[in-house]
């Protein structure tokens, strides 16, 4: 089954370190939509906080996700969001915002993630030592509907056009796509 309403928003989302924010802007330049970068609306003391290694709470992300709710609903169609998106919840909060809101999910193990993260230290506000964090909260989506799963280790070529074959409404092919047991690339 393919990616449903062909304009709705598009939410990136996964573990920090997982590509969101490069799969995200490539769709939004293959499909000329916007690219809203997810981190760019944490309110400054989110921000402290993450730099420091402290975890944010549900209700430190409350005004975040609001905000971002409201960011997509001045974009109804054809808008694409990097965000974590790790709980239920939040995802529900961000389907405020479009009735047919879908969501890609890039899968990446806890090891993978600590060295991506690592590997951009300086250059991002997210501290290491969250990457732990993010694995205990983080709520597989694969059980809900309009989410594309895809492994997060493969090229981002590959990502971004298992993606806009899943938003044309096509099955991407299954070298790119997870469920619940991850499938090997070739």
């Amino acid at each position: 089954m393919g990616g449903g309403d062909a304009a709705a928003p598009i939410v990136v989302m996964g573990v920090s370190g997982c590509g969101k924010s490069t799969l995200a802007l490539s769709l939004a330049t293959a499909l000329a939509w916007p690219f809203i970068e997810g981190d760019a609306y944490h309110p400054p003391a989110n921000v402290e906080k993450m730099t420091a290694g402290i975890a944010l709470t549900d209700a430190d992300l409350q005004s975040w996700l609001a905000s971002l709710v409201e960011v997509l609903r001045t974009h109804p169609q054809g808008t694409v969001l990097s965000c974590s998106a790790l709980k239920a919840a939040y995802r529900d909060t961000l389907r405020q915002a479009h009735a047919g809101m879908r969501f890609v999910f890039l899968d990446l193990d806890e090891v993978a993630a600590t060295q991506r993260v690592a590997a951009r230290s300086g250059s991002h506000f997210f501290n290491p030592s969250l990457v732990r964090n993010q694995f205990d909260n983080l709520q597989r989506p694969d059980a809900e509907p309009g989410v594309l799963c895809l492994d997060a280790m493969l090229p981002q070529a590959l990502l971004c056009q298992q993606a806009l074959v899943w938003v044309k409404g096509e099955a991407p092919k299954p070298e790119g796509q997870r469920h619940q047991r991850p499938i090997l690339a070739l």
